[in-house]
């Protein structure tokens, strides 16, 4: 999320709105394992809310929600809110290759390599390509550039990640 706030705002970006859209992504799944166990997944994004009720500066709560948005029907309306939708399911996707990969690693992988993968529809079938698609529409980000900034993005904290 980081690196996508920065591309945007190139020449303008600030400090705090960087550390707003990192906070997004570090939270906006805070409550899938909740939802996953209580076979609540279309409240996924929302539940964090009844456990949390206004922890959450509205900015990155209202993200949190949309991220999620077919479920949830909290529509995404800022670029913050289309890049967590659109990167969601993209670091899946690339978490996905990086464990599919002799190396079971970030490093080796290229934006060629998840590109292949992107094309084979079986494989991780719940990364939306579609709403992943959205950062061309949405943010004005051509997907071979936003597959490059998350990927380099991930490659920054491969440790953290564990990959």
């Amino acid at each position: 999320m980081r690196g996508i706030y920065k591309h945007l705002h190139q020449e303008d970006y600030d400090l705090k709105k960087i550390e707003e859209w990192g906070i997004t992504g570090l939270l906006h799944d805070v409550d899938y394992e909740i939802a996953q166990n209580e076979n609540k997944l279309d409240q996924h994004g929302l539940l964090i809310f009844e456990l949390e009720k206004n922890a959450i500066p509205e900015p990155i709560a209202h993200a949190i929600k949309a991220h999620n948005y077919t479920n949830t029907k909290v529509d995404p309306e800022s670029d913050m809110d289309w890049a967590i939708a659109a990167v969601d399911g993209l670091t899946g996707l690339i978490v996905a290759c990086a464990l599919i990969h002799p190396a079971r690693k970030l490093e080796p992988l290229t934006v060629e390599f998840i590109q292949k993968r992107w094309g084979e529809k079986t494989f991780a079938k719940g990364a939306s390509r579609e709403t992943i698609q959205l950062c061309e529409e949405k943010l004005n980000i051509p997907l071979e550039k936003f597959v490059d900034i998350t990927l380099t993005s991930m490659k920054e904290i491969h440790k953290e990640l564990g990959l």
